[in-house]
């Protein structure tokens, strides 16, 4: 199905929830965006976005060395293996960063174990979870699998407020829920002790497109989303500017931008009032949070 048609569904369905619920108190957010240090500081949040090292992105060395600069809250991507592992990987594909080849989820995990990525192993998304278990991670799925393995890891770890699950394909959000469910934890799932998410392209496109027609809170309601995770621009359109992040707020989301690296942008954002702000570069997000006084966040 295409964006537009999509969209054309939304807007149907919203329109549908509008006549049928009018309008609902706003929901408490979930504690993964409230229950930290920078968030009951009421401060903006930062997010080494796959660690923000280039040169071992999706690591542990990476995570560990954002961790103790200074970030809470770290961004990264999963892929299945062909055995069920979840790892912490960006690329369908091992060729780019890694030195090996084929993809994820043909290889099982034991046929990863040599593989490096600057230097380095890769890394379970399990052992990442016990190795900082004071962070806070942003976990985009990259397939399908990955919502029942990560609904079990969540349970098996207890991690239900230290983790937000994002994808650019929303039906991965559900899948996740679904799944949460069906494992016997639906609180998780749905309400005020639910597993933070984010919204995928067709939410945040249906938000850009009806938001302006007053829909934002109706959309969130719809899709059921904590918060959008967006960049500056989708193609030749703009996304963040200043009547987008209010109606979003408004509806009670969150909204934080990737991936920033300039502090220029930084600082327009910053005063734009966006939630949160997604960089490869951890010194240069350090040097303008640190002039604002909101460094360090841990």
């Amino acid at each position: 199905m295409s964006i537009t048609s999509r969209l054309t569904a939304v807007r149907a369905a919203v329109q549908g929830a509008l006549r049928r619920t009018g309008e609902r108190p706003r929901r408490t957010p979930p504690a993964y965006l409230t229950d930290s240090p920078p968030a009951r500081q009421g401060w903006p949040l930062g997010f080494a976005h796959r660690g923000a090292d280039v040169h071992r992105e999706n690591t542990l060395a990476a995570f560990r060395a954002a961790h103790e600069a200074g970030f809470a809250y770290l961004e990264l991507d999963v892929r299945t293996t062909a055995d069920g592992e979840l790892v912490v990987f960006h690329d369908d594909t091992l060729d780019r960063v890694s030195t090996g080849r084929g993809r994820i989820a043909e290889h099982s995990w034991a046929e990863l174990a040599s593989v490096r990525v600057g230097g380095e192993p890769l890394l379970r998304f399990a052992d990442l979870l016990t190795a900082l278990p004071e962070a806070r991670l942003n976990v985009d799925l990259k397939d399908d699998d990955g919502a029942v393995a990560m609904a079990r890891l969540l349970a098996e770890h207890g991690a239900w407020d230290r983790v937000l699950v994002a994808s650019f394909h929303d039906s991965r959000r559900r899948a996740l829920r679904s799944a949460l469910a069906e494992l016997g934890h639906p609180e998780r799932a749905a309400g005020p002790a639910r597993v933070a998410t984010s919204g995928g392209a067709a939410a945040v496109a249906a938000l850009v497109a009806l938001g302006p027609l007053g829909l934002t809170r109706a959309v969130r309601r719809l899709l059921d989303v904590d918060c959008v995770q967006v960049p500056l621009r989708q193609g030749p359109v703009p996304v963040v500017r200043p009547a987008f992040v209010r109606r979003a707020q408004a509806a009670g989301l969150a909204v934080h931008v990737w991936v920033v690296d300039d502090p220029g942008e930084m600082e327009r954002l910053l005063d734009m009032g966006v939630d949160g702000i997604m960089t490869d570069r951890a010194d240069v997000l350090a040097e303008v949070f640190t002039r604002r006084g909101i460094w360090p966040q841990r």
